[in-house]
C-alpha cells in the first residue's frame, strides 16, 4: 500500500512541475517582445504595412492577405495582387504563374526597391539618388514624395510611365496578356512609418486604381514573405502549438524513462557469456604477457591439456607425453600419426626450458590450442 502511495505521490508532483512548466513557457512567449518581419501586413511596426491593411479595409473593400502559392489564384478577372518588396526572387516555374494570373485580366502591383530580373524587367543605377524631391505623373502633375532606391527602371517602348523624377522612371504599366504589371520601386511608402507623410498615401492609391475602377478583389501577397523566404517550422505553426508539441516530446521522454525502457542494440546478458571466470582469465594472461612468463603460461596450458586427454579420452594425466605417444596416434585426427612422438618430444623440450622467447611461445600456444580444441570439441 505504501509503495502504490509512493509512487502515486512521484506522479502528482512529476504532473505539478510539468503544468507550472508549461504555464511559465506560455506566460513568457506570450508577454515576451513579438518580433516582425519588414512589410508584413499584420505588422504595427514602423517597418510593417497593417495601417495600410487596415485603411483598405474601410475605404476599399474586398481585401484579404494570400498566403498560397500563385498556381491557386482564381481565374476570375479583375483582381489585383499587391506584391511588396519579395524577400527573394521567385524561381522561373513561380514566375510563370504570376504571368498566367495577370494573362486572365488581372493586375499585379510590385513595389520593390530594386525590381531588376522580376517580370523581365531591368533597372539602371542612379549616380545621386534623391531621400526627397519632386515626383511627377503622367499629366505632369507635380508631388512631394520620399525615394530611397537608387535604381531607377528601364522602360520599354510599350511601356506607360506612370512616375517619374530627374532621376528616371520611378513606376510604370506593363501590359501582359489581358492584364498588366504596375511597378514601382517605392515599397517604403506603404510602410507604417512613411505612409502618411508628404504625399505617399495618394501617389500608392494612384498606382493601385490605375485602370482598376471596377477591381473586384485586393490580395496582399504573403506568400513572397513566407514560401519563398523560407519559412520554418517555428514561423508557420503558432507558439501555442510548437509549446503544445514541445511539452508532448518531453512528456514521452519521461514517461519512457519512468518505466525503464531503453533505446539501442539488445545486449547479451553476462551470464551466457561469462564462463569460468573469464575475467581472472583474461587478467592472469595479460599478466603473464606484459610479464614475458611465456614458459609458466604455457605449462599451465600443458597441464590443462593432459586434464582434458583424461577427461574426454581416458589417458591418465600421470603419464609422460612420451608415454601418450600411442594413444594420440588413434585419436587425434589433426596431427600426422608419424610426427606424433616428434611433437611430444619437441614439446617436452620447450616445457624443460627455464625461459622461453614470445615466437616460440606463440607457436607451441597455438599448437596445444588446436589440440585442446580437438579433446574438448570431438
Amino acid at each position: 500500500m505504501l509503495q502504490v502511495l509512493s509512487k502515486n505521490r512521484g506522479w502528482i508532483w512529476f504532473a505539478a512541475i510539468l503544468i507550472l512548466f508549461l504555464l511559465c513557457s506560455y506566460f513568457i512567449l506570450s508577454k515576451g517582445a513579438k518580433t516582425y518581419l519588414p512589410y508584413d501586413s499584420h505588422s504595427p511596426s514602423p517597418t510593417g504595412i497593417k495601417a495600410f491593411y487596415t485603411y483598405a479595409q474601410k475605404e476599399i473593400g474586398g481585401i484579404q492577405r494570400w498566403e498560397e502559392p500563385p498556381s491557386k489564384l482564381s481565374g476570375l478577372e479583375n483582381q489585383l495582387l499587391l506584391m511588396v518588396e519579395p524577400y527573394s526572387v521567385p524561381n522561373q516555374e513561380v514566375m510563370e504563374e504570376y504571368i498566367a494570373f495577370m494573362d486572365q485580366g488581372n493586375t499585379i502591383l510590385l513595389l520593390m526597391n530594386n525590381p531588376d530580373s522580376m517580370f523581365g524587367l531591368n533597372t539602371i543605377y542612379t549616380e545621386f539618388p534623391s531621400s526627397e524631391g519632386q515626383i511627377f505623373k503622367e499629366d505632369s502633375k507635380e508631388y512631394r514624395a520620399q525615394n530611397f532606391s537608387p535604381v531607377r527602371i528601364e522602360a520599354e517602348e510599350t511601356d506607360e510611365i506612370l512616375l517619374n523624377d530627374e532621376q528616371g522612371t520611378i513606376a510604370l504599366k506593363r501590359t501582359f496578356g489581358q492584364g498588366s504589371l504596375v511597378v514601382s520601386n517605392t515599397p517604403g511608402w506603404i510602410t507604417n512609418d512613411a505612409i502618411l507623410k508628404e504625399g505617399h498615401l495618394e501617389l500608392l492609391l494612384y498606382l493601385l486604381q490605375k485602370e482598376n475602377q471596377e477591381l473586384n478583389m485586393l490580395l496582399i501577397d504573403e506568400y513572397i514573405h513566407g514560401e519563398n523566404s523560407g519559412s520554418t517550422f517555428a514561423t508557420t505553426y503558432p507558439q501555442w502549438f510548437i509549446i503544445i508539441i514541445i511539452q508532448g516530446v518531453l512528456w514521452t521522454i519521461l514517461l519512457l524513462w519512468n518505466r525503464g525502457k531503453r533505446f539501442g542494440p539488445i545486449l547479451v546478458s553476462r551470464e551466457e557469456t561469462v564462463r569460468f571466470s573469464d575475467e581472472n582469465l583474461q587478467a592472469l594472461a595479460a599478466w603473464h604477457i606484459k610479464g614475458k612468463r611465456y614458459q609458466d603460461s604455457l605449462a599451465i596450458q600443458a597441464d590443462y591439456l593432459k586434464f582434458a586427454f583424461q577427461e574426454k579420452w581416458g589417458i591418465p594425466s600421470s603419464k609422460d607425453w612420451l608415454q601418450r605417444a600411442d594413444q594420440l596416434e588413434r585419436k587425434s585426427k589433426t596431427i600426422d600419426p608419424k610426427s606424433v612422438k616428434t611433437f611430444l618430444h619437441d614439446l617436452t623440450n620447450i616445457l624443460a626450458k627455464e625461459k622461453i622467447t614470445k615466437q616460440e611461445y606463440m607457436f607451441w600456444s597455438k599448437k596445444l590450442d588446436q589440440l585442446r580444441k580437438e579433446v574438448e570439441e570431438g
